[in-house]
């Protein structure tokens, strides 16, 4: 291009022109470089890794003080399983889908499915039943008491305040073996009704219902035997939608006549004790009438008896409305509930005025924060859909919502409010000066390890020389009580100081005891620190 602007004339304008061409020749690479450059800059802009820094929806995390109780909750009912025979099993986290399949009713659809990994198609477990049922079929099993603390996963509008997650936990017991009739499903309601109330949750009832009662009712009523597990979907709504609303679904949604909604109505409305909604079922004709209804009413009757005897009845409603919409239980339903498990009167006022739909906190209740029944085909249909000896293995089990049940007590909020994030006791501190101090910081670590044998939670700040501030700051910040402190001349003579930690004792110097005895002095003390022997969190749970 250059070369044809410029026509040399003569050598001034040729050495010009040399020069000229020399310098472009060098120049294009770093012109070429530059721009090349440039363009880099700007893809590299473009490509640099942006997220946004949250949890997914219907998710979060979990840290500080809200892991404490959360453990103190785990720790609740697992030592209850255990005290009632339970050994604990693990499955994973991901079933394959067809095993889910079909074992949730129109629930089915929050089932999260995963994309296909080395040609099989899997999906997040629901709960933690049906995997359960699955174990117990491939493995042969005869009779077991398990119980499964775990994660289990659902793509449901969450309600995050409420304890309504896509992500949660929940806490299981099952029994599995062959019974006699009502023993074990008695058993699991006092589980249940022990379980709450050791998390200090006491005014809770347990709507109770059974299938067979239910299907005969909807038999009676002249709902055809394929259509029951729908219509059964549609009453399970009555705890958050009033009777006309169900209805409307039974008949034009689900396609039943006017007389078939109106005599369903009639049974679902129902509810009291278990005596008096028995007393009122045995005079029915109809029910007298049908062999379903009838089975399941004598089960009732020896389930009072049992109920009485653990000394739950006075928890228990009989309520009709309770469907439970998941496909496979086969005899007796319950859920517990709270007042906080309703939605708000005003629900549909207030989901129009909602801003977003990522999060109904606004508009619904907490649900039931523990629910469960009896399924006595789950565990024979997987043993004969993998071609294994046809095995009846009747199960029933309870599971606690720990999410839901850990927004109720987080609302005990003085209590929860005195909870630290770390379980220390004791903060060993050393306080000395001179130009031969040294910090005491292996002494410290002694005394540490003397405590931890003890099983006291001990900390100490890791730096050879922290002056005094430092310590009650970092004493202050994991909220322990006690302070032992190893004075520069009083360490020298076998003694130790211990001291409260707290504004209220700023004046106090503490105790001085003999190094020897300072694991027996600091029990003593976080003996009476602790009220009646019960530290914060057991308050919390129990709501003392």
């Amino acid at each position: 291009m250059l070369n044809r602007l410029l026509k040399p004339s003569n050598s001034i304008t040729k050495r010009l022109f040399t020069m000229m061409s020399e310098k472009v020749a060098v120049d294009q690479p770093k012109v070429a470089a530059t721009l090349v450059g440039n363009v880099n800059k700007k893809e590299s802009k473009k490509n640099k890794l942006q997220v946004s820094l949250k949890t997914p929806k219907g998710t979060k995390d979990w840290a500080d003080t809200d892991m404490v109780i959360r453990e103190a909750i785990f720790s609740t009912l697992s030592n209850l399983f255990k005290k009632h025979g339970g050994v604990t099993i693990d499955t994973p986290v991901f079933e394959l889908k067809e095993i889910l399949a079909g074992k949730y009713g129109e629930d089915s659809k929050l089932i999260y499915d995963l994309k296909d990994q080395g040609g099989e198609i899997c999906s997040l477990r629901y709960d933690l039943t049906v995997p359960f049922a699955r174990y117990v079929a491939m493995n042969n099993i005869q009779n077991i008491k398990r119980y499964h603390i775990a994660k289990v996963y659902r793509r449901d509008q969450p309600a995050m305040t409420k304890g309504r997650m896509r992500e949660f936990y929940q806490c299981d017991f099952d029994v599995a073996g062959s019974y006699e009739i009502m023993v074990p499903d008695a058993e699991i309601l006092s589980i249940l009704v022990e379980g709450l109330t050791s998390l200090g949750i006491n005014d809770f009832k347990i709507k109770l219902n059974h299938r067979k009662i239910l299907d005969g009712i909807f038999q009676i009523a002249g709902v055809k035997d394929e259509d029951v597990r729908k219509i059964s979907s549609a009453v399970d709504k009555l705890d958050k939608s009033p009777w006309e609303v169900v209805k409307k679904e039974i008949t034009e949604e689900k396609g039943q006549s006017e007389e078939t909604a109106n005599k369903i109505g009639e049974y679902v409305k129902l509810n009291g004790s278990l005596k008096e909604v028995h007393d009122i079922l045995s005079k029915d004709e109809a029910i007298l009438a049908n062999e379903k209804a009838m089975s399941g009413l004598s089960e009732i009757a020896t389930l009072i008896t049992y109920a009485e005897a653990f000394q739950i009845e006075d928890f228990i409603s009989f309520d009709l409305s309770l469907a439970r919409g998941l496909d496979y239980y086969t005899g007796l339903i319950y859920e517990a509930v709270t007042a906080a498990s309703a939605p708000p009167t005003d629900a549909s006022e207030l989901k129009k005025k909602a801003k977003t739909d990522d999060d109904a906190s606004a508009y619904v209740g907490v649900g039931s924060i523990a629910a469960g029944g009896r399924y006595d085909n789950l565990v024979n249909m997987f043993a004969e859909a993998s071609g294994k000896k046809s095995t009846q293995i009747p199960c029933i089990g309870v599971s606690f919502g720990v999410e839901r049940i850990f927004s109720l007590i987080k609302q005990r909020a003085v209590a929860a409010a005195a909870i630290k994030p770390t379980a220390t006791q004791v903060f060993v501190m050393a306080f000395g000066g001179g130009k031969d101090w040294t910090g005491y910081l292996p002494e410290r670590m002694k005394v540490a390890k003397q405590l931890w044998e003890a099983g006291i939670e001990t900390e100490y700040v890791y730096k050879s020389k922290a002056n005094p501030r430092k310590q009650f700051d970092a004493a202050e910040k994991s909220g322990c009580p006690l302070a032992v402190i190893l004075g520069k001349e009083e360490y020298l003579e076998n003694k130790l100081r211990v001291k409260r930690l707290g504004q209220e004792f700023a004046e106090d110097d503490g105790e001085l005891v003999d190094a020897d005895k300072i694991v027996e002095v600091v029990q003593q003390k976080l003996s009476e620190i602790n009220q009646d022997g019960v530290n914060d969190v057991i308050r919390l749970l129990k709501g003392l």
